[in-house]
């Protein structure tokens, strides 16, 4: 199966196409190695199978239309896994233009794409911040999701509305996985518990915003890895699918299972909460169950000692 992973050389795309990989799929990954963070830790995150030959690297932009075009017509991917994106709630309110184009436009691009070059099936990684502020606990697919509180979020849901019409106007098969929290080796730098042990192995004190009662639903990157596999072997003409832990934590009790995994205990530095951040998520995973036979494998405790282990690994990499 040739299969196209854009934004593959980030933190859930590299876990994935290592997945694609392990399979035996023809693999292609497209990245535009931005600044967001430092675009070395991208590229060490695929070198081998780039190296190897397993893999196929296009860099390039998704806003770019010569380029995407010349992609799909060397690739001629059967199946598209769309990864890329601007990502994170914070610098969406500073630069809501930013993420219109890349996460509206640049799908839109792709989806039109898809349709004119044949591809069976589309995977777009969508995000739990859709749900927004809902009072509804956990969170199915079939709430409304109509009042997300970012403009990321927001983007977000548009990219599975933009699916939805692609579906409905030229049959194109999608299914959106609504992503919780995703956590792991490879983390990008600027997520919390990225950002935690950093701060701790180097002396500092962690920035806790609120009070600490906030509630996540933490996702070990492996079982989102499970999900996104499972989809791709059951091709639906449209869903959208919760991939989550189904398992609420705190900020505070994060911190300390964090501060038994490491040795260290964190200095915390109390700070305002964020705008457009939401008090609590929690997945409904029935469907992903029922569809996918999706089983979240990895409690948090253990996937902190595995983030943990490759942290203290690649630490030198991480902070040049």
């Amino acid at each position: 199966m040739r299969i196209l992973v854009t934004g593959g050389a980030g933190f859930i795309g590299s876990h994935v196409i290592d997945r694609l990989v392990e399979r035996g799929d023809e693999v292609a990954c497209v990245d535009a190695f931005t600044d967001f963070y430092s675009p070395s830790i991208k590229r060490r995150n695929i070198e081998a199978h780039v190296a190897s030959g397993a893999v196929r690297l296009f860099e390039g932009d998704i806003l770019s239309a010569p380029r995407m075009a010349e992609v799909f017509e060397s690739f001629r991917p059967e199946k598209v896994v769309h990864l890329a994106a601007r990502v994170a709630v914070e610098p969406s309110i500073a630069d809501p233009l930013a993420y219109a184009e890349v996460n509206c436009t640049g799908t839109a691009r792709l989806l039109q794409l898809s349709v004119e070059n044949g591809v069976r099936q589309f995977l777009f990684a969508s995000s739990s911040s859709v749900y927004g502020e809902s009072s509804k606990l956990p969170f199915s697919e079939d709430d409304a999701a109509d009042r997300p509180i970012s403009p990321y979020a927001a983007t977000k849901r548009a990219g599975e509305m933009l699916c939805h019409a692609f579906h409905r106007i030229r049959g194109l098969a999608v299914t959106c996985l609504r992503l919780f929290t995703v956590y792991g080796p490879r983390q990008r730098p600027d997520m919390a518990i990225h950002t935690f042990a950093r701060r701790m192995t180097q002396g500092k004190p962690i920035r806790r915003f609120g009070d600490g009662t906030t509630r996540r639903d933490y996702t070990y990157v492996a079982d989102i890895v499970q999900g996104v596999d499972s989809s791709l072997d059951r091709p639906f003409d449209y869903e959208i699918i919760n991939l989550g832990e189904s398992r609420t934590v705190s900020l505070n009790e994060l911190i300390e299972v964090l501060e038994n995994v490491t040795g260290m205990k964190a200095a915390v530095e109390e700070l305002p909460e964020r705008p457009g951040d939401v008090r609590e998520t929690f997945a409904d995973i029935s469907k992903a169950r029922r569809l996918l036979g999706y089983v979240p494998r990895v409690p948090l405790e253990h996937g902190l000692e595995e983030f943990w282990r490759w942290y203290r690994e690649n630490r030198k990499t991480l902070e040049t």
